[in-house]
């Protein structure tokens, strides 16, 4: 099934399965595919020089990791060193050229060898990388990359929900080791735009441009076009000269509009997207041209509610883990990305918690285009000290830079659950250290709501989230109905939590029942939240009871159930693990709407 069969793109500069599709270039190679492996438990590869003689044991198929049944391999035993190599039949790029070799994530430290000379390494599981390999490239061809990527069940890395006990437990599944994202690569001239971040403003019909471009000073006479259309129309259009690596830059985007501006606004029923393309030039020659898009919508918080384009916003969430039966944190191909938003938006949520977990860029892309809400969520850590707190936070910055495009992502959540921060409740050190991840989230994006502890135990949160899994709607009603129970820091809920660690206090934040629900249905294999029912009858009478009982609180401003799909042993989803509908999905629909049980 092709994705062009499935849904029309929606962007001008759209290419299927091309990794970094916010920022696209004409000319890349797909590495994803056979690579040869070797498990390396004795620590043996440097010393016996692996970079230069491979020895491999397996064939591996990236990006599947060799947990997965996809992979070829489907060994879940943890092993904590593994080795790559893959055969280039690849040139060395033409004079003033260089070549850049990409890695969407890897989990968890790379080191890379390009015909045995070291490239480069990178610590950090959930964020991309790239390595410029054009120096050891052979002229003639015949090139070879080879990569040492080591792990470790260690709880002090981001680690989101891979189990480091050897078995899975309660919520914690089978680890991911090594490549799980795309590996890519492309040629690229020596000075070249290395990105752009894009900051709409509809209050004043403006948007902002940061650019970084790379190879100043040796560079000289740049110039960086930019064009805006709107459906085929163009916008607007500027020439700058390049006289730094930094430049800001603010466009009117009044121009070439027909009819009333809200009409062009991103929203999830009218997911406008603007094309905007950048092309460099170094006199009068072209030596870089990039395509991406943009949405033109805004978030804020007043008076107790989240606004979305000035409107206040009712959210329907689901939440969203992110597995696969054979390929686990992988999605098996775009095509399954796209078949999981479409059910997610037929069964009537208006947005997604992508929860621990950091998703492919083609996934966020998707929800861009198709106007699905979503909140970015990081992969939890589960213990506290100096480097747990370095690892963290700079992966997380990384995250925020990465996805800070996005339209679709409305929330920014660091922390889940105090996980990582487990004694946040009387802890000051877990205290200051989620209020400067607030900070230094804010700090970049200013504009979207952070939310530093969903669950419970908030200290500085722009929105105030809960988690109760009570089965009885009525239990579920009795305790929220009372808002200032909850706000005033002498009420608990789900099981004696409390709203604010000590020391902090209610602002007047929205409030949002952020995890409920988890039904199950009767299994021997695995569990759900409270129990399980035995019919679809049975399930969608819970299921609308807790629903309708949050919807008819009315300081509460949305909900997220979970989840999604089934993940491994946790069968509370939605849908099976094989993405097969448990109840009609438009009942699931009917009760979100409103419309009936």
């Amino acid at each position: 099934m092709s994705t062009t069969a499935t849904t029309k793109p929606a962007t001008k500069f759209y290419t299927p399965n091309y990794p970094r599709p916010q920022f696209v270039r004409s000319q890349w190679l797909d590495l994803n595919g056979e690579w040869d492996f070797s498990f390396d438990d004795d620590n043996a590869g440097v010393a016996e020089r692996w970079m230069d003689h491979f020895p491999a044991t397996h064939t591996i198929n990236v990006p599947f990791t060799y947990e997965t049944a996809a992979s070829g391999i489907g060994e879940e035993t943890f092993h904590p060193r593994i080795w790559y190599r893959k055969h280039l039949d690849l040139f060395r790029a033409e004079d003033g050229k260089r070549t850049v070799l990409h890695f969407e994530g890897v989990d968890y430290k790379v080191v890379c060898w390009v015909n045995g000379g070291y490239a480069g390494e990178h610590e950090g599981a959930y964020t991309r990388f790239s390595f410029d390999i054009t120096d050891l490239l052979r002229p003639e061809g015949g090139n070879e990359i080879v990569l040492m990527v080591t792990d470790s069940d260690s709880c002090l890395q981001p680690r989101g929900k891979q189990r480091w006990a050897g078995r899975n437990h309660d919520s914690f599944y089978v680890q991911t080791t090594g490549i799980w994202k795309s590996v890519w690569l492309e040629h690229v001239h020596r000075a070249r735009l290395d990105s752009v971040k894009m900051t709409p403003d509809i209050n004043r019909q403006m948007l902002r441009l940061d650019y970084r471009v790379h190879g100043l000073p040796e560079e000289k006479d740049l110039r960086l076009e930019t064009e805006i259309t709107f459906q085929g129309e163009r916008v607007n259009k500027l020439s700058l000269p390049v006289d730094r690596s930094c430049m800001t830059v603010e466009v009117s985007m009044m121009g070439g509009i027909n009819g009333p501006w809200l009409q062009n606004l991103w929203s999830p029923g009218n997911p406008n997207l603007f094309d905007i393309e950048f092309v460099l030039y170094a006199g009068e020659q072209e030596i870089d041209r990039v395509g991406s898009y943009f949405g033109m919508r805004n978030i804020s918080i007043k008076d107790g509610q989240i606004l979305l384009n000035n409107i206040p916003l009712y959210q329907r969430l689901i939440l969203d883990q992110g597995y696969w039966t054979n390929t686990h944190l992988t999605p098996p191909s775009e095509e399954a990305l796209i078949q999981d938003i479409e059910a997610i938006m037929e069964m009537g949520w208006s947005g997604l918690r992508k929860h621990m977990k950091v998703e492919d860029a083609r996934f966020l892309y998707w929800c861009d285009v198709k106007g699905l809400l979503v909140w970015s969520e990081m992969a939890a850590a589960y213990e506290y000290n100096d480097e747990a707190l370095e690892r963290f936070t700079k992966e997380w910055l990384e995250v925020v830079q990465q996805q800070y495009n996005h339209p679709c992502i409305i929330t920014w959540v660091p922390f889940n659950e105090s996980w990582g921060v487990q004694n946040i409740l009387h802890d000051v050190r877990q205290q200051t250290f989620t209020e400067g991840i607030y900070y230094l989230t804010k700090s970049i994006d200013p504009y979207r709501p952070v939310i530093t502890n969903d669950g419970w135990e908030h200290t500085v949160s722009d929105i105030l989230t809960l988690h109760d899994y009570v089965e009885r709607a009525e239990a579920l009603y009795e305790t929220y109905k009372d808002k200032d129970s909850i706000t005033g820091g002498s009420g608990t809920y789900n099981e004696w939590k409390f709203a604010f660690a000590e020391g902090y206090s209610y602002k007047g934040q929205p409030i949002i029942i952020s995890e409920y629900g988890g039904i199950a249905f009767k299994s021997e294999h695995g569990w759900g939240y409270g129990q399980q029912v035995d019919s679809e009858e049975a399930f969608l009478e819970r299921f609308g009871s807790l629903t309708r009982a949050i919807q008819a609180i009315p300081f509460i401003s949305g909900y997220c159930y979970t989840q999604v799909t089934d993940v491994q042993e946790e069968v509370n989803g939605l849908m099976t693990a094989e993405r097969e509908p448990k109840v009609p999905l438009a009942r699931i629909r009917e009760i979100n709407l409103g419309l009936g049980m």
